[in-house]
């Protein structure tokens, strides 16, 4: 009976050993896994961190930032899954059978989610080629914004709105970027058919000109006004295009306020913004000839009308 119970007590204690054992060595994995996440991710800062204090290109410190993020998000997958597969072991769960599963389920499900597998991929290739980064203003899937962040998974945007879009990066056929070494800011002037073409570009030189000496938006502006000419003819207007070369994400504000300081030069100048307008014929002779159909002709032959004129009554 004694050796029973002795037996007994040594089992148990073995068996608490072996149960302190094995959580000494869990704890230890979880402290050895969060010491090498720590030094990875701390790695990964001082390259950003270097990059942005070494490189005074703009361009360069984005797609740093962008590869930092993305390299973190990775480190931090794998550390996790080394220490999932190092806890299973310690309880006793034989790891081989799971990863032989897995790579059944795993080629099961990337038959069943393609798209998923394509986000990763294309997410891989966007980032080596250096399409998006943080910071860039691009048009991906048929949505428009800021990138706010880059993962292999999706890019998530922000509009001028304020509303964030996730694009799943399998969604992407086509990267517009207009963050990357210069912008344009073309503006279409829309002038009456009735005035000098002449004149009008002298006056729109003459305001670009002034804008480009301008101290606040000297900085933003490359190159002198690029005058294009008379672009095309419209219904009631002639549009005369011309643009500004521009530093990137800068060319909305360079034209906004060129619109706005040629709309002040416009009006000194008594040149006619143009408005829908119609020509009227009275007739048709034989000959194929028609005179216009002018409305003061017909009121210094009949006077004006009279309901005209009671409305005029009635306004005073």
């Amino acid at each position: 009976m004694d050796n029973d119970l002795f037996a007994t007590l040594q089992h148990a204690w073995a068996s608490m050993g072996a149960a302190a054992t094995t959580a000494v060595r869990i704890v230890l994995i979880l402290l050895a896994a969060w010491l090498v996440l720590a030094v990875t991710l701390r790695i990964i800062h001082g390259f950003r961190d270097r990059v942005a204090a070494r490189i005074a290109d703009r361009e360069q410190v984005k797609r740093a930032e962008t590869l930092a993020r993305v390299a973190r998000y990775v480190a931090t997958v794998i550390v996790y899954l080394i220490v999932i597969m190092l806890v299973l072991a310690e309880l006793g769960v034989s790891v081989a059978p799971i990863l032989g599963a897995a790579g059944v389920v795993g080629l099961a499900v990337g038959f069943g989610a393609q798209s998923l597998v394509k986000d990763y991929f294309t997410g891989f290739f966007l980032l080596l080629e250096n399409q998006v980064r943080q910071g860039d203003v691009v048009t991906v899937g048929g949505h428009s914004g800021l990138v706010e962040e880059v993962t292999l998974r999706y890019i998530q945007l922000r509009d001028y709105d304020g509303n964030v879009h996730f694009v799943p990066n399998s969604e992407i056929t086509t990267v517009i970027n207009m963050s990357r070494g210069f912008a344009q800011a073309v503006m279409d002037i829309r002038v009456a058919f009735r005035e000098d073409v002449d004149e009008v570009i002298e006056v729109i030189k003459q305001v670009g000109a002034e804008l480009r000496a301008d101290p606040a938006y000297a900085v933003r502006i490359l190159d002198e006004l690029e005058m294009a000419g008379v672009d095309r003819w419209e219904d009631s207007a002639v549009i005369v295009r011309c643009r500004f070369r521009t530093a990137p994400l800068e060319q909305w504000a360079v034209r906004r306020e060129f619109l706005r300081r040629l709309k002040n030069a416009f009006d000194a100048h008594g040149i006619q913004m143009p408005y829908p307008h119609r020509v009227l014929y009275a007739g048709e002779a034989t000959d194929g000839t028609a005179p216009p159909f002018r409305m003061q002709a017909i009121e210094a032959a009949n006077g004006p009308d009279p309901h005209e004129a009671g409305r005029a009554r009635l306004m005073r």
